[in-house]
């Protein structure tokens, strides 16, 4: 039997060079859009902003926060039995 390597941490999350996946999005989407609408260097300083502002947001709370409030406000919608409506605030057996 041959052994099986594993990556350094198991449960890291996804990461692209040095950076968390998470960290570049807002840095991506803001230079998609300052190259959609010419204004680069603007978009891309927005982007830096952006994405150092959500670093501190993710330090400080718990892991998997964003995306429960995803949940919450209905951004993600789960389809499975054991989750109920997010905009159903009242809840009926």
């Amino acid at each position: 039997m041959q052994p099986l390597e594993l990556p350094h941490g198991v449960d890291d999350p996804p990461s692209l060079l040095l950076w968390r996946l998470d960290d570049l999005i807002p840095l991506i989407l803001m230079l998609v859009i300052g190259m959609l609408t010419d204004r680069l260097v603007m978009f891309l300083l927005l982007g830096l902003v952006l994405s150092r502002l959500y670093g501190r947001f993710r330090d400080s709370r718990p892991d998997g926060f964003a995306l429960h409030w995803c949940y919450w406000h209905g951004l993600v919608p789960l389809r499975a039995r054991s989750c109920p409506n997010p905009f159903s605030r009242v809840w009926r057996a």
